[in-house]
């Protein structure tokens, strides 16, 4: 093979992003049309970011081992951290990002634990139980966005962790009935059992009922509250970022209504937005998403706290590591400018030493 063909086949940062765009057109629809409203450099790091999201989440739940691609996928972190990322297309594109961002690795590892829950058939008792996982495999998500954007701020982080936590929950409900014959259940048991309903019974045959209705109600309520309040945390993002992530809002949202208008049925039909619905909220998102402070200043959830935590530790770190590299600079600035000093003076000394040698001489003489 010619060695021009042999360079045009080896991957560089416009293959590898091509690559990652390729992976989102084929993922989440609502993702994708929302992501169109992002500026590109951020819908690029986007790309990446969902890319190696979809791999580590495919590697898991289809693979015949969970535990050996759990440590596999931990392995790619560290060369992705240590700066030697493994000669895999994802894997170079999130390396550039984290560098870039300082994406802290405790995000990416919450994401492989709420995988990791899902490949060992975890059960949720609580609602807090289901907040939990939507916090690892969602509302990380939306603070490693927020990151992204360079906004670190704890209000604004709380609210980012809002917004996908309520997306999971919406996720949750609309697919009662497709994680069921999965053998997965992710409604709060105890809730079901508040509603008379055997959690395992409805696993072995899962069927619609009223009663089933009002959990997968309770859920959305509690998904429409968390939009709500992720509102004041979007307009805390930059300008340009505001309408996609709106949008994202909405057509999360509106899966939710989608549901509630067919009756909560969740079991034998799947609630969806045809792309006509998806263009009419797009178009409808605001340009300009103005400052709303309800909500704002709610404490974060608590199961998303680590979250921010991770964040706040990190730009500590990395202040502290600015602060050691300028205090090196100045005392090293001054070992320089004493090293030169003592030189000039030198050879101040030296010349001045030749001047009176000079004179010696020419008084003998």
């Amino acid at each position: 093979m010619p060695l021009h063909s042999k360079l045009a086949e080896l991957p560089t940062p416009h293959t590898d992003l091509a690559h990652c765009r390729q992976t989102l057109s084929g993922g989440s629809r609502s993702f994708w049309v929302a992501s169109q409203l992002l500026p590109p450099t951020l819908r690029n790091d986007a790309c990446g970011l969902y890319a190696f999201c979809r791999e580590a989440d495919d590697l898991i739940d289809e693979g015949d081992d969970a535990d050996a691609a759990l440590v596999e996928l931990h392995r790619r972190l560290d060369g992705i951290y240590g700066g030697e990322p493994q000669e895999r297309t994802v894997d170079r594109v999130l390396q550039r990002i984290v560098t870039q961002h300082q994406l802290p690795r405790t995000l990416l590892e919450a994401l492989l634990e709420g995988f990791a829950w899902d490949a060992s058939g975890r059960e949720y008792q609580t609602l807090s139980d289901v907040f939990a996982y939507g916090a690892r495999v969602a509302g990380v998500v939306g603070v490693m966005m927020a990151v992204l954007m360079g906004v670190r701020e704890p209000k604004a982080l709380a609210r980012a962790a809002d917004l996908g936590v309520a997306m999971q929950l919406t996720n949750i409900a609309r697919d009662v009935g497709e994680d069921a014959r999965a053998g997965r259940l992710y409604l709060p048991r105890q809730l079901l059992k508040d509603a008379g309903i055997d959690a395992e019974a409805f696993l072995q045959s899962p069927v619609f009922s009223p009663e089933l209705f009002s959990v997968i109600e309770r859920l959305l309520i509690e998904a429409d509250r968390l939009y709500k309040r992720s509102e004041s945390g979007i307009a805390l993002l930059p300008v340009g970022a505001r309408p996609g992530i709106y949008a994202a809002r909405l057509l999360y949202a509106e899966i939710g209504h989608a549901l509630l208008k067919c009756g909560g049925n969740s079991v034998d039909k799947r609630a969806y937005i045809g792309m006509a619905g998806k263009a009419r909220l797009v178009l409808s998102t605001p340009k300009w998403v103005t400052l709303n402070k309800v909500g704002l200043n709610e404490p974060a959830l608590s199961e998303c706290q680590y979250l921010l935590d991770a964040v706040k530790q990190a730009q500590t770190e990395q202040l502290t590591e600015l602060h050691h590299n300028s205090l090196f600079r100045r005392i090293y600035r001054r070992m320089v400018w004493t090293l030169d000093l003592f030189a000039a003076l030198e050879a101040r000394q030296q010349a001045a030493a030749a001047g009176h040698g000079s004179a010696l001489s020419e008084g003998h003489s």
